[in-house]
């Protein structure tokens, strides 16, 4: 059996689901994007090709080996893109939440059950059907559980709003000795510069006390100052709204001390270095071009 732990994002890294390249699928046609990145790359003809995308994320398996992680796998599904496996469930604590995400993007789940099936039962849960949750909106940091949400009454319109207040509401009953704070993500459907798919699209903590954080992806200033507060001024790298739309703070920590990064991140990764945070650079630029990057293509189910 799995014994699930997760109760920050860079406490050391034993076991995870890494996603899969492989059968990726045709080009999608435009009106089946998920998001405006993804959309911007099928029109111009640049959208990735599966070849190079399978060679970005072996060099990710590659780094995971090198410090003795557990790597998962999914079941490989036909021309079905599998990459992203942080939407389709995460682990807070000891439970395995499963994503109520796209209708379209069921069948995930599924390629993940020999993982599942080693996983108590009991801890494995369901949302309400009304509760709509990635996990990428979700990071839990000392006492707390931040959520990426949207709560317009347009929330519907939004194919780039994933997580709703219902979600927010199902975890706090679920995590009773925790504090959930919820972030009204800046969403749009065509301007993938305007979009903070998720929370880590626009946010991540690194290290033993750092930030990355981008302003503009924070629909309310009083909210993102929170988050500033709450690791101090000092302690965070503001990135800008290009730097968002290339993923910056998307990376993934396999410890406190050791990152997995872009290895374009010129700006970043001597910024990590500075901290005393070792950078494992990796290509994902062509991953990057479906509004995704490293933390969104792992799924952590144990750290120590």
């Amino acid at each position: 059996m799995l014994k699930l732990n997760i109760t920050s994002e860079t406490a050391p890294l034993k076991t995870v689901v890494l996603g899969t390249a492989k059968s990726n699928g045709p080009v999608p046609k435009l009106e089946e994007a998920y998001d405006p990145k993804s959309a911007e790359f099928i029109k111009s003809g640049t959208y990735p090709k599966e070849e190079d995308m399978v060679l970005e994320m072996e060099a990710v398996a590659a780094v995971l080996e090198k410090y003795n992680v557990q790597v998962f796998r999914p079941n490989l599904i036909e021309d079905y893109n599998q990459i992203f496996t942080r939407d389709i469930a995460f682990v807070i604590e000891d439970k395995f939440i499963k994503a109520n995400i796209l209708p379209d993007r069921d069948e995930e789940i599924e390629a993940i059950n020999h993982v599942i099936d080693q996983i108590d039962p009991e801890k494995v849960i369901t949302l309400p059907e009304d509760a709509h949750i990635e996990g990428g909106d979700v990071m839990p940091y000392k006492d707390y559980i931040l959520v990426g949400t949207y709560k317009g009454d347009d929330y519907k319109e939004f194919i780039t709003a994933r997580t709703n207040m219902k979600a927010v509401e199902a975890l706090q009953e679920l995590f009773p000795n925790k504090k959930v704070v919820s972030f009204s993500l800046r969403k749009s459907n065509d301007e993938a510069r305007d979009n903070a798919l998720h929370l880590d699209c626009c946010f991540q903590p690194v290290g033993k006390d750092k930030a990355i954080i981008y302003k503009g992806g924070f629909l309310i200033e009083e909210e993102y100052e929170w988050l500033v507060n709450l690791f101090g001024k000092e302690n965070i790298f503001e990135i800008t709204r290009d730097d968002m739309y290339n993923m910056n703070s998307n990376i993934f920590s396999i410890s406190e001390d050791v990152v997995i990064s872009e290895k374009n991140f010129t700006r970043l990764n001597t910024w990590l270095r500075q901290q005393g945070i070792k950078v494992e650079e990796v290509p994902y630029a062509e991953i990057s071009k479906q509004e995704g990057l490293l933390r969104c293509s792992t799924l952590p189910l144990i750290r120590e």
